[in-house]
């Protein structure tokens, strides 16, 4: 069973980061790391039709197992970064940003969903690779230097993403597939 880590911080979104724990739990073991160890704020998402932007609204807390500074990226077979606003503040984080980057130049597979690419994009691992998110972050792919794909999952090599929560079963599905593919090889 290989160990898949599972970055959170305050203002993760919940399914983001719910949906690939307990799908991943199913065949992995998944360890959160982020800033610190400890207890995190989740948040939920909506898309009130009277509001022009995203509503935010507390969700779960959820516990880290570890923190960045700790992590020993060689013993993990994937990553993965949820979306929600924690991305805007972690990807300032230099031990996550050496933990990215092992993955990219190890070449094993990297998970991402909606914001979660504000953080391949400070670690700049991510130019000249298609990528999905949401509209939104289109603008923080392009600077980095990829090009972004208006499409629900897009694979490009070691790289998954997904735009929104709504899309996560067959983001999910195409990584657990991976991850079973990488472990029998």
């Amino acid at each position: 069973m290989g160990k898949v880590l599972l970055v959170v911080g305050d203002g993760a979104e919940v399914i983001d980061t719910m949906v690939p724990y307990y799908r991943l739990g199913e065949e992995h073991e998944v360890v959160v790391a982020a800033p610190e160890k400890r207890a995190y704020h989740l948040v939920q998402h909506e898309h009130d039709p009277g509001w022009d932007i995203t509503v935010e609204m507390p969700g779960y807390t959820f516990k880290s197992d570890a923190a960045f500074r700790d992590v020993d990226p060689g013993e993990f077979l994937a990553l993965v970064l949820p979306g929600g606003r924690a991305p805007e503040f972690l990807r300032y984080d230099t031990d996550l940003l050496r933990i990215v980057r092992h993955f990219f130049a190890e070449n094993k597979p990297v998970a991402s969903i909606c914001h979660g690419v504000e953080i391949l994009a400070v670690a700049d691992v991510i130019r000249g690779v298609e990528v999905t998110t949401i509209p939104r972050c289109r603008f923080d792919v392009e600077v980095a230097g990829a090009v972004y794909v208006d499409r629900p999952l897009v694979v490009s090599g070691n790289l998954f993403c997904c735009r929104f929560k709504r899309e996560c079963s067959a983001w999910m599905r195409a990584f657990a597939e991976e991850l079973r593919r990488r472990e029998s090889a």
